[in-house]
Formats: structure tokens, C-alpha cells, sequence
């Protein structure tokens, strides 16, 4: 979750200041992500995960699927609107001759390439499917549930996911090459600034962000109230407190964590 949380403090200021039309000062109060990251948190994450049934994170679910599929399309199209080889250091595209810092076999897509940030492609890799975290607490709630129905379910739900990501990777690499970011939309917005496409892709997909973290935090919260008090019956009081404990942790890794390289490494 607080992997979740991060992008959103890191992307959000951007995406506002963008859709506003000004430079990204850092005076004005929606600059601050940690601010920002807080206010969502508590008006917008916070309610959500306070829902007793996961039954109807499942139509904020849905809404993020079509948020990330709208965000592999972007990345698609946009790979014809970056040349390679990039162009200048600190410039960005307003015509057909900018000068490149690059030469063309920058531009030879390598099949593997290991360095030093080799090391956190494993967890961020392992985090792209935190989807089986939620397969039980689905299934307790089926109405006529079976091993073979939801079996089907989390091959559909995960094949999607592994398409959508493996889609976006890869023509994301295609684009920036060697100089793709650790967030891949700041290489967007600095190469494409002020391109509509990608301010409404970044919304869409802070706003998917946003509407996963409740269903990362149902069986994270589940398992804690299972730990400590077993099959007690169902108890508001206990519900909230293990709620808000949570929601701390994650948010305050979130706030205090400079990269989000180093939220993967440690977890």
C-alpha cells in the first residue's frame, strides 16, 4: 500500500499543476504531496477502507482496470511521438531539429541488462500482482462459491494484469530506451509538456492508484484482525482501530520515503 501511496504523492502535484497551466513552484498548498497525500487519505482512502464487505471495492476495481488499460494505450500511441535518438538535455519537443544527446545505437532495443537497478526489478516485479492477496476474502463472499469458479477468475484477473503491465513495459522501454525514469510519466511530461494525453492519462491513473489502495488494505486488515483475535465475531470498534493502525503505518512510510525504489527494497 504505501507503494501506492507514494506514487501519489510523488505524481500528484504534477498532475494538478498541469491541468492548472502553471509551473510547479512548490509555494502553492496542492504542490505539497506529503499535504495532498494526507487530505486523500483521509477524505477519499480512508472511507473506503472502512467498508465492512469487499464486495463493493470490486466496482472501484473495475473503474481502475479501465483506468490502466486507458494508461497501455497512451504508452502505446506515444512511442511515435518521441524520437530517438532523445532529444537535448533540458530542452523539450517543440520542433523536427532538436539536437540529440544521444546516437542512433542508443536506440537498439537489448534483449537483458543488468546493473546496479537490476536489484529492484524482482520486488517490483513481485508487486505488479498484489491481486492474490484479495482471492480469499473474494471467496468467502461468492454466493455459490467452488474452487473451479474462482480458479478461472484469478487466471482471467491476473492474465489481464500480466498484459496490461507487460504492454506498457515494454513500449516504455521502446520509447526512452536507456532513459526510461523510475516513474515512467515523468519522462512523458518532460519531453511532452503540455500534450493532453498525457496530463488525462496521468489523472487516470492516480485515480486508479487511489481506488486500489482500499482493496490492497481489506486483507491486509483481515489477516491482523484474524492474528490478534482469531474467529472473534465481527466488532466496529476493532474493525476501525485495526483500520486507522494500518492506514498510519502505510501512510508515514509513504510521507517519509524519498524513492520508491527503496519501498520495494525493503519490503
Amino acid at each position: 500500500m504505501s507503494s501506492y501511496l507514494f506514487i501519489l504523492k510523488s505524481e500528484l502535484p504534477a498532475a494538478i499543476c498541469s491541468l492548472l497551466g502553471v509551473e510547479n513552484t512548490g509555494t502553492a498548498w496542492y504542490e505539497n504531496g506529503k499535504l495532498l497525500l494526507v487530505i486523500i487519505t483521509v477524505f477519499v482512502v480512508l472511507p473506503l477502507s472502512l467498508l465492512p464487505k469487499i464486495g463493493f471495492l470490486g466496482y472501484t476495481s473495475g473503474i481502475s482496470f479501465i483506468f490502466i488499460l486507458y494508461f497501455t494505450v497512451v504508452v502505446v500511441v506515444k512511442k511515435w511521438s518521441i524520437p530517438c535518438p532523445l532529444p537535448q538535455n533540458g530542452t523539450r519537443l517543440r520542433g523536427p531539429f532538436e539536437v540529440s544527446n544521444s546516437s542512433a545505437s542508443d536506440c537498439t532495443p537489448k534483449l537483458f541488462v543488468v546493473s546496479v537497478k537490476s536489484a529492484y526489478a524482482i520486488p517490483t516485479m513481485a508487486f505488479s500482482f498484489l491481486c492474490h492477496t484479495a482471492i480469499l476474502p473474494i471467496y468467502c463472499e461468492l454466493q455459490r462459491p467452488s474452487k473451479s469458479k474462482m480458479q478461472n477468475v484469478s487466471n482471467i484477473g491476473i492474465g489481464l494484469s500480466f498484459l496490461l503491465y507487460f504492454i506498457s513495459a515494454l513500449f516504455g522501454y521502446l520509447t526512452f530506451y536507456g532513459r526510461v525514469k523510475s516513474e515512467l510519466l515523468l519522462g512523458y511530461d518532460y519531453y511532452l509538456l503540455g500534450d493532453i494525453m498525457v496530463m488525462t492519462v496521468r489523472v487516470a491513473i492516480l485515480l486508479s492508484v487511489l481506488l486500489t489502495v482500499p482493496l490492497i488494505h481489506f486483507p491486509a486488515r483481515k489477516a491482523l484482525i484474524l492474528l490478534l483475535f482469531g474467529g472473534r465475531s465481527f466488532c466496529w470498534r476493532i474493525h476501525i482501530i485495526s483500520t486507522l493502525i494500518i492506514l498510519s503505518v502505510v501512510l508515514m512510510l509513504a510521507i517519509f520515503v524519498p524513492d520508491i525504489r527503496a519501498v520495494f527494497g525493503i519490503v
